[in-house]
């Protein structure tokens, strides 16, 4: 996963950048603080802090092989107490023979992380059992966009069910199904994302048309201009799209779920 290095008057407004170059809600980031903001004479900002930020990568979570516990279950009878210890994955057991007490480790076996594939062919069986449960007709499909991200689509008529006004219900269909591909594969390796109808790609394409109008009159008129707010996917189109026009910038204020890019002009 790419890092980004991004600085702002305060941490929270360095995080806040970062999160608009990323394009993703803080749960699926990660920061690193570089450099707090330093005060010089009369208050005035010094220098401004520094944050290292990426999204975050999906590790494996350790597991203990269930034969293995039924194993040692049975070799030790069923009736015994046991409790949980705090470290290094291992399982203590107690058992009460008069004062005899017996404690046992027992071996752990982490799971290895799954393809994109693996991943894309877990999602695409939820989303199409989630079709046959609303009775909806469609087809499921999935690209991988780079080496990190998959992006699973559901294609057919009459799905805006699926997708909800300003696509808050494809919103939450997306997190749903990256829960269901966690739970199965016990993992998550890489960036989910999931597009019905084509919803996403439209919505991209008229953001893109948009920011560039907005982009031509602040340039031409010198004045700049705020946007509604928006979602971190969406302000990073906005950015992405204007940054790429000569004689405007951008930055973004206030913060979420009202924060929002402003176009200014460029100096």
């Amino acid at each position: 996963m790419q890092w980004v290095e991004v600085t702002g008057r305060t941490v929270e407004e360095a995080k806040e950048a970062a999160l608009d170059q990323l394009g993703v809600d803080e749960q699926d980031a990660e920061f690193e603080i570089l450099e707090e903001p330093k005060s010089g004479l009369f208050g005035r900002l010094r220098s401004e802090a520094r944050v290292r930020a990426r999204v975050v990568p999906t590790a494996p979570r350790p597991k203990v092989e269930r034969r293995e516990r039924r194993r040692g279950s049975r070799e030790r009878g069923g009736s015994r107490e046991r409790r949980p210890s705090s470290g290094g994955g291992q399982r203590a057991e107690t058992a009460r023979k008069g004062q005899t007490t017996v404690t046992t480790d027992e071996p752990q076996v982490h799971v290895k992380p799954p393809t994109l594939a693996q991943e894309a062919d877990v999602a695409k069986d939820f989303l199409q059992g989630l079709l046959d449960a609303f009775g909806l007709d469609g087809d499921v499909d999935s690209q991988e966009l780079d080496e990190d991200t998959v992006e699973v689509s559901v294609h057919g008529s009459d799905l805006g069910l699926l997708i909800g006004p300003k696509g808050q219900t494809l919103t939450s269909v997306q997190e749903l199904t990256r829960t269901v591909v966690q739970r199965k594969l016990g993992a998550r390796s890489g960036r989910l994302l999931v597009d019905v109808a084509d919803y996403r790609k439209a919505r991209r394409e008229a953001l893109e048309r948009f920011a560039t109008g907005v982009a031509a009159k602040v340039r031409d008129a010198g004045v700049a201009t705020a946007l509604e707010p928006m979602s971190p996917a969406d302000r990073k189109v906005v950015h992405d799209t204007v940054n790429a026009i000569d004689g405007v910038t951008t930055t973004s204020e206030g913060e979420e779920p009202n924060r929002r890019v402003v176009i200014l002009p460029q100096s």
